[in-house]
């Protein structure tokens, strides 16, 4: 998956590089951020191949603007794009990067402060998702039943948005009572009151300090799985 494909998907419609950046702005930054230091070359790039065509337009004040839309070849990239099987990228997650890494601060204060932050982010944007479909059902008498093939396949993408977040929110409260309760059992001096760790089980071949422990002394840093 590229921004060329999300892209020519947008511009089935005629747009301007202007409209693109409204566009991403307020709907598409949710799944998939872009800067207009990206979408220019990419629209250049598309356009060098044939996949876009490009008109000047009117504009409601100033001088005219430059317009994009999909040519047949560009439809032919998106429908083949859009027919391939789904496929999960390596999708980076900073935020969970440093969860993982964090015992390196030894302080579940600042763990649970971390957690406390991130879940303040992502509630305000779950919060932002749940507005933007209560105003679709207010303004919207189709919604959600009776929607034109375009915007069901939108619904389909805000309510995973949706569903996404209010899981990482949960997460973030599970996580928060889990860091409160482990520091109840601390000692007055940082000590954690002795007890099994994950790296003594031996009950097979699954040790799960390989996988979990960001401290491990073999060599290189094992991936989570």
């Amino acid at each position: 998956m590229s921004l060329d494909h999300i892209l020519l998907g947008l511009l089935r419609e005629p747009a301007s590089g202007y409209d693109l950046k409204t566009v991403f702005g307020e709907r598409i930054h949710y799944f998939w951020p872009a800067e207009l230091s990206q979408v220019y070359p990419a629209l250049q790039r598309l356009k060098h191949k044939g996949l876009l065509r490009s008109r000047e337009a009117p504009a409601k004040r100033g001088p005219r603007r430059c317009v994009y839309q999909t040519t047949a070849a560009g439809h032919r990239v998106l429908r083949q794009w859009l027919d391939e099987s789904p496929q999960l990228g390596d999708e980076r997650i900073g935020f969970l990067a440093k969860v993982y890494l964090m015992d390196e601060l030894g302080d579940l204060g600042k763990t649970l402060q971390y957690f406390k932050e991130l879940r303040e982010i992502l509630a305000t944007r779950l919060e932002e998702l749940q507005a933007i479909e209560r105003g679709w059902a207010a303004r919207d008498p189709h919604y959600s039943d009776a929607l034109s093939a375009h915007m069901f396949h939108v619904l389909l993408t805000l309510r995973k948005g949706l569903l996404s977040l209010a899981t990482h929110v949960k997460w973030c409260d599970e996580s928060v009572r889990r860091i409160e309760a482990r520091m109840e059992k601390e000692e007055p001096h940082g000590r954690t009151i002795p007890g099994r760790s994950l790296g003594t089980h031996r009950g097979g071949n699954h040790r799960p300090d390989h996988v979990l422990d960001s401290r491990s002394r073999k060599q290189g840093r094992p991936a989570a799985r």
